[in-house]
């Protein structure tokens, strides 16, 4: 799913990125579903988009190629809990099929091998996003579109 566009804020207080005019950039109908969510919670209390930061990055070593790569989350949300309590997340957005390891067919494709890498690649960031997030004091929260609807 590739649909891109802009999302104009209810909250725009909430909001701690660079706002455009047009409003906040998603780059799925799955973003702007979250984003529709954490602008209309009421027991949110902060939230960025890395279109509104780009700075916000979680560097990594890509198991394909091996390399220095960087990270960009989808969001970085604080909210208040039940308990009156502050908790901060970090969410990342990824189709289902991205976050398993892929069905070994019959016959291996190019297309298998490309969903193999993809599958590396996205263990390794979350790996690293998960570190980072001891280290600063939020949880890492992968969400697929069984929970972005």
């Amino acid at each position: 799913m590739s649909y891109s566009g802009y999302y104009i804020l209810h909250h725009p207080e909430k909001y701690k990125g660079t706002l455009s005019e047009r409003g906040v950039k998603y780059l799925s109908l799955w973003e702007r579903n979250v984003i529709r969510t954490l602008d209309n919670n009421s027991n949110v209390l902060a939230w960025l988009a890395p279109t509104g930061n780009r700075e916000m990055t979680i560097p990594y070593i890509s198991p394909v190629d091996k390399k220095l790569h960087r990270y960009v989350p989808d969001f970085f949300v604080k909210v208040i809990d039940r308990n009156k309590e502050e908790k901060r997340f970090m969410l990342e957005i990824k189709p289902k099929r991205q976050t398993e390891p892929p069905k070994i067919p019959k016959r291996k494709t190019r297309a298998y091998y490309k969903a193999l890498q993809t599958y590396a690649v996205n263990i390794e960031k979350w790996k690293s996003a998960k570190i980072w997030c001891s280290k600063h004091n939020y949880a890492f929260k992968l969400m697929t579109e069984t929970e972005c609807v």
